[in-house]
């Protein structure tokens, strides 16, 4: 997934944020762009895997009708 793809947002209580198509670091005194090729695809990496994650757990919690494992047995 490329950076174009991916909304506009903040990473995942992280000071990274996505704007416009580019990673920033967001602090209390300002912005810093990132440049690094190297940081930019773990970044990249690590949001298309919190997607993946959010969108596994949107489904489970749209399936009433199949028990959780919790309430069939199942250990956490």
């Amino acid at each position: 997934m490329n950076t174009s793809t991916l909304p506009s947002a903040r990473l995942a209580q992280s000071p990274a944020a996505l704007y416009d198509g580019r990673w920033w670091l967001v602090g209390e005194t300002g912005s810093v762009p990132l440049s690094d090729p190297s940081f930019v695809t773990v970044l990249d990496g690590f949001a298309e895997a919190l997607a993946a994650a959010d969108h596994v757990v949107a489904a489970l919690c749209t399936r009433p009708d199949e028990p959780s494992a919790l309430q069939a047995g199942g250990r956490r």
